[in-house]
């Protein structure tokens, strides 16, 4: 169920209806590997921020914004699970939004859990995975290692080529999908990297293909599809990290017998 930042106040779910928290919390912990997956350091993925240790109401967002905090207080969910946490440095002054989320939370009585990269590698209910799934590509391998672990997905082409591929693309990203286009016409497999990727350019070649399906690119991007006769689909990097979290959010009420929303907030980056 998708809800939205202008959702009004709803009427909690009886306490005695509620999980324990930390269950909840161990079962995302275990079902996506995060503990032992590397990350950005300040990504800290994992329960970042606890309540008084009961869930009956599960809601997601791809980030924990004010805005998603209020949507997630408003619905009366108790556990608010994101892709993008609450933390991306080491030092997070509780001042100004940030000490609004902080009251926003212990006034709706919100836990977060934060699943990063983890999140968009996972082989069942990653971001990458799933935009496969959903553009109806057989996945082939993984490719883009971070550390220890895959991040990208490579995937079978549908034989009618890169223009089959762009038209599927421009419908399951219809507000945010872009073509860059110097790259085969036909080629025989495409990367998938959700987010922020602009790194992963250069290493396609490496990965076995010219073509890559991404979430935000910068200019100079554009100059190298130029040069390396590559194709590029930046399709959003909010729009293409819906997929994963949604799926966790969704796997982890249907676990415990909770109700769950996904807090939409019409990003177009």
């Amino acid at each position: 169920m998708k809800t939205n930042s202008k959702t009004k106040k709803t009427i909690r779910v009886k306490k005695e209806q509620a999980v324990a928290l930390c269950e909840v919390v161990d079962f995302l912990d275990t079902i996506t590997g995060s503990k032992d997956f590397p990350d950005f350091p300040a990504a800290r993925n994992g329960l970042q921020f606890e309540n008084s240790g009961g869930v009956a109401r599960i809601a997601c967002a791809v980030d924990a914004g004010l805005a998603e905090i209020k949507a997630a207080e408003n619905i009366g969910a108790d556990l608010l699970i994101v892709h993008h946490g609450m933390f991306w440095s080491d030092i997070v002054p509780f001042v100004g939004a940030n000490y609004e989320k902080v009251r926003a939370l212990v006034d709706g009585g919100i836990a977060v859990y934060s699943c990063h990269l983890p999140l968009d590698a996972h082989p069942q209910f990653g971001n990458n995975v799933l935009i496969a799934k959903a553009l109806n590509l057989k996945v082939s391998g993984s490719c883009f290692p971070y550390e220890e672990n895959d991040l990208g997905v490579l995937a079978e082409v549908p034989k009618e080529g890169r223009r089959e591929l762009s038209g599927r693309l421009a419908k399951l990203f219809p507000d945010t999908f872009k073509a860059i286009e110097f790259g085969s016409d036909f080629p025989s497999k495409v990367a998938i990297c959700s987010g922020s990727c602009g790194d992963v350019v250069p290493e396609l070649a490496k990965a076995g293909t010219d073509t890559l399906v991404c979430g935000e690119l910068r200019q100079r991007h554009f100059s190298m599809a130029q040069e390396l006769g590559l194709n590029l689909y930046p399709c959003g990097h909010y729009a293409t990290e819906t997929f994963g979290v949604m799926a966790l959010a969704e796997l982890a009420a249907n676990r415990f017998g909770l109700k769950c929303d996904f807090i939409e907030m019409r990003n177009p980056l």
